[in-house]
């Protein structure tokens, strides 16, 4: 049986400026597709066209030419409420600043995606003690942010993320604001829960060392893709090497 393909990206560029004013494309026909489980990453330099693309397949842009699918629904079609609800419900999303609100508790701030798709109190209790005990924080969840440690709240975040069963569970630079301890153990969690409970996981960094969690790695340049690594049987470390090995040729 074919693994369901949770992410599609056929064909997709981007143009900045109008017609008749000075255009800057940044990205020119990306394609690639991530599989239902997949834990992959995307790499590239700052102007590689990564931020881009990630804010096209997290909806909060659109394409100029190409057809970005997430779970069978071409997204870039979608408007108004319907996109609304349409992250709301298939997205999950971990940023390197957190974006936690500091007037809401820790388990608030994990409530809020439930919140907005109306799922009432039993319920979201239920699914936050589940998602706090699978990322070992069921002790903070009365806390505000200002009471957390940094890796607690990326906890938090990924909780928050996570809650309400997304398709796919985007990350862009997270462990970005994280000291070298905080982000090794974010990114056990994160494979943890790629291997465990099959979270398909989208991660766009520049760090080589959390990018040797992944399973396969496309590097983007200049708006294209110009390399896949695919780790395979390898150990982490020795993959790691590989990609340290990968970014020295490639941004040359």
């Amino acid at each position: 049986m074919d693994t369901p393909t949770v992410v599609s990206v056929k064909d997709v560029q981007k143009t900045y400026g109008k017609a008749n004013e000075k255009q800057y494309t940044a990205l020119k026909g990306v394609t690639f597709d991530v599989q239902r489980g997949e834990f992959v990453g995307i790499m590239g330099a700052s102007g590689s066209g990564k931020t881009t693309l990630l804010n096209i397949l997290s909806t909060l842009d659109k394409p100029t030419a190409g057809e970005v699918k997430i779970n069978d629904q071409e997204i870039s079609r979608l408007k108004g409420n319907a996109l609304a609800d349409f992250r709301a419900q298939e997205i999950g999303f971990m940023f390197q600043d957190f974006n936690l609100l500091e007037n809401l508790t820790a388990y608030e701030n994990m409530a809020l995606p439930l919140t907005l798709q109306n799922v009432t109190g039993k319920k979201v209790r239920e699914k936050i003690t589940t998602i706090a005990k699978t990322l070992s924080i069921d002790a903070i969840l009365n806390k505000y942010p200002t009471e957390l440690s940094g890796g607690q709240k990326q906890r938090v975040a990924a909780a928050r993320a996570l809650v309400h069963n997304p398709a796919i569970l985007f990350g862009d630079e997270p462990t970005g604001a994280l000291d070298s301890k905080s982000a090794r153990e974010l990114l056990d969690t994160m494979a943890q829960l790629n291997e465990e409970q099959r979270v398909s996981i989208l991660l766009v960094t520049h760090d080589p060392f959390s990018a040797s969690y992944c399973q396969r790695i496309l590097f983007i340049k200049d708006g294209q893709i110009g390399q896949e690594l695919v780790r395979g049987d390898k150990t982490r470390e020795a993959f790691y090497q590989e990609v340290l090995d990968t970014l020295g040729t490639f941004n040359h």
